[in-house]
């Protein structure tokens, strides 16, 4: 009998732990439509989203600040996830000064609100339809660390610089 609360008490602990590395954060809680920036151009404006990305361009206003966002799919957490690819483009205004020395490009942002409407504006020369957010959150995420690797061409050189051979589930040192 002791033995099976101590499963449970450790399951419940567990659980607990891993459900807390899932959290999503506050202002980004809630239910929103799986729906794409390019597929909300051909359903129209009024849907609640909350979709994140990469900042390509911030142009503060007299009364707000808007920027372009590059989409990307989300995590667990709601945050972009840092690949390759898109899945549209979007902008996004909140009727505050935001400081383009912060919220600036290549920052990953997810933005919660309804889509005001659908603007075309031009990438180049091509003629591009942008659903047009009005933020009521834009959560600017800490900047991703970049990891650097030591690998080379089949040899590991770390801690000490001795090379260890990677092939075929063998390890060891040459």
């Amino acid at each position: 009998m002791m033995i099976n609360k101590l499963k449970i008490s450790s399951l419940l602990l567990l659980s607990t732990v891993l459900t807390a590395c899932v959290s999503i954060p506050e202002p980004l809680v809630g239910e929103y439509p799986l729906l794409e920036p390019q597929q909300a151009t051909q359903l129209g404006q009024s849907q609640n989203i909350r979709w994140g990305g990469v900042i390509i361009a911030v142009k503060p206003e007299a009364d707000s600040t808007c920027m372009e966002i590059l989409s990307k799919p989300l995590d667990s957490k709601q945050r972009p996830i840092n690949q390759d690819g898109t899945t549209g483009r979007f902008i996004a205004c909140k009727s505050q000064f935001l400081d383009p020395a912060i919220f600036k490009e290549g920052r990953e942002v997810t933005v919660t609100g309804p889509i005001k409407q659908i603007e075309e504006r031009l990438i180049g020369e091509f003629v591009y339809a942008y659903p047009i957010i009005d933020a009521t959150t834009i959560y600017l995420w800490a900047e991703r660390l970049e990891r650097v690797s030591y690998y080379t061409g089949g040899f590991y050189y770390w801690p000490h610089y001795i090379p260890y051979f990677y092939g075929g589930g063998h390890h060891g040192i040459h």
